[in-house]
């Protein structure tokens, strides 16, 4: 067991090397292509994020990733429990349906100004807005996973006098949790997107201001770091997502 765990992280590790190497050769060829100072080859961006990561990054850095991540769990806290309500009963998802349906498509990123002034200019705004953006594909995702479970596992636990709350620890939510999961990890990419437009607003802390400033001050080198330690802080969270998977559900890839 352990040489066949040994044998899977060491494919995956060359596959992720051979994605960074065609990355960075490409990144490389196209700078020579261009001839810009607006596009620095990688291995400059590279030094400059070595260079002033702990002096000017890491701080920005830091904020970024706690709304980010207070952002997500917030959201996976609220949307879970609503959306496995949602899903399991009918009558909850008949009445919810019309507000979901209307409110969904909004693009949420349009309610940043009353944000900024109704929470301020601090982390508080900036929070809300990504987790209601979060939230919303969280709870799609999993009412969705919760109305499609099959009506004979539920019945196979009733038979057994299971409780409510047993029937959704037991059934519901085991059976939701990889789609609960994966709406995660899809949230992760939206949220960081998020993240980079509401820190260019109003603020003087978070990467993306770090990023919009380099760019406005024309030190792209500094611009590049930025980006690539933004890459590099999704990167992480979506790892740390796919090991809770890999985790907790383990009869999916076994």
């Amino acid at each position: 067991m352990l040489s066949r765990l040994f044998r899977k992280l060491t494919s995956e590790s060359l596959k992720t090397v051979i994605t960074l190497v065609f990355l960075f050769v490409s990144w490389h060829l196209l700078a020579l292509i261009l001839q810009t100072p607006a596009l620095p080859p990688p291995w400059d961006a590279l030094k400059s994020l070595v260079a002033i990561f702990r002096s000017e990054i890491a701080s920005h850095l830091g904020v970024s990733l706690y709304r980010v991540t207070v952002s997500l769990v917030i959201a996976t806290v609220l949307a879970v429990p609503l959306g496995l309500f949602i899903g399991k009963n009918k009558a909850a998802d008949r009445l919810s349906a019309p507000f979901i349906y209307l409110t969904y498509p909004i693009p949420k990123v349009v309610f940043l100004p009353i944000f900024l002034i109704l929470l301020g200019i601090g982390n508080v705004s900036k929070i809300v807005l990504i987790t209601l953006v979060v939230f919303y594909q969280i709870l799609v995702t999993t009412r969705d996973a919760a109305r499609n479970l099959a009506r004979e596992y539920v019945l196979s636990v009733k038979s057994l006098r299971a409780s409510e709350w047993e029937i959704y620890r037991h059934v519901y939510f085991p059976a939701c949790l990889p789609a609960i999961l994966t709406s995660m990890r899809l949230g992760l990419g939206t949220a960081l997107a998020v993240l980079f437009l509401v820190e260019t607003y109003a603020t003087r802390e978070g990467i993306g201001f770090f990023i919009m400033n380099s760019w406005s001050s024309l030190a792209y080198e500094k611009m590049f770091a930025g980006i690539i330690a933004m890459s590099l802080m999704g990167f992480a969270l979506y790892l740390l997502l796919d090991f809770c998977e890999k985790v907790l559900c383990r009869w999916v890839n076994p």
